[in-house]
């Protein structure tokens, strides 16, 4: 049974999940390098939620709930007592194998690692540890309030019971749940990314305007944003990044970055972050 969270890495993602555990009651640990990475996280969850009540989806006594069972950590031996410890670092694999190869030596045989990584491999991770079979992959979704969805991702390792506690843990803070096996890209981004990518290339081509792609697929297809549009916001880097595991992994050519994205992110065109993507956000 589930009643402590840990948190490491409490930027965008981490904050969030600190968000929505804290609010469905859980005792969350959020831990970072530094308190002013800690102080940052809370201010994001602090923003989140006076957001939320001034469109009535929450009030001052769920934004006190939320804040009273959040407290800040730099000590990574802090978070020894946690039930689970969901990892939301930076996305580079050989960082996240010294948090977990840290962590091993500090908690508990019993208690349950969760990668929040939306590309690398589970078991890469899993395997600098004594516990393979209580790993497993908790990808959530940016902005973690506000997204439904939560992939568990087990592996060949993962004990069935590891996988039941961390399903029903993503439920209880309001996820909808999906299973997915280890492998690059997991269901969401496998799907997405190579999307994005045909987007690229065709504006790349001159097939049409960056604003008749984005309108052409959120007129004629339905969607809420433009794939040139989210590409900007989940940030161009990310989707690079994404796009080389897969290729590396799978050798098709569907997730071969293309020459145009490679250019813009050398350039230091992350996209919306950056003020400066596909589209230009400095003067928003």
């Amino acid at each position: 049974m589930i009643s402590t969270v840990g948190i490491v890495g409490f930027g965008q993602m981490g904050s969030g999940i600190g968000q929505v555990a804290a609010a469905a009651g859980y005792k969350v640990l959020a831990c970072d390098v530094a308190n002013e990475a800690v102080d940052r996280g809370m201010k994001y969850i602090t923003k989140s939620l006076d957001k939320a009540i001034e469109k009535g989806k929450a009030d001052q006594a769920l934004k006190d709930k939320v804040l009273g069972n959040i407290s800040g950590h730099t000590a990574l031996n802090d978070l020894s007592g946690c039930d689970i410890v969901c990892e939301a670092v930076v996305e580079n694999l050989d960082i996240k194998k010294d948090v977990y190869g840290r962590l091993d030596e500090l908690c508990p045989p019993e208690t349950i690692f969760a990668s929040n990584t939306s590309s690398l491999s589970i078991s890469d991770m899993a395997a600098v540890t004594n516990r393979p079979e209580r790993f497993v992959g908790l990808h959530f979704f940016n902005p973690v309030p506000i997204m439904k969805l939560c992939e568990v991702v087990r592996t060949i390792d993962t004990s069935d019971e590891t996988f039941d506690t961390a399903f029903k843990f993503a439920e209880s803070v309001g996820k909808t749940c999906v299973t997915a096996k280890d492998s690059p890209g997991f269901v969401a981004n496998v799907l997405l990314v190579p999307y994005l990518l045909d987007a690229i290339r065709q504006f790349e081509r001159g097939l049409a305007t960056r604003d008749d792609i984005d309108n052409a697929m959120v007129l004629g297809c339905g969607h809420p944003m433009g794939p040139l549009t989210l590409t900007d916001f989940i940030g161009l880097d990310t989707i690079l990044y994404i796009a080389d595991i897969m290729f590396e992994e799978f050798k098709d050519s569907h997730y071969a970055a293309p020459p145009l994205l490679r250019r813009m992110v050398n350039a230091g065109y992350m996209g919306k972050k950056a003020g400066r993507g596909f589209y230009d956000y400095s003067k928003k």
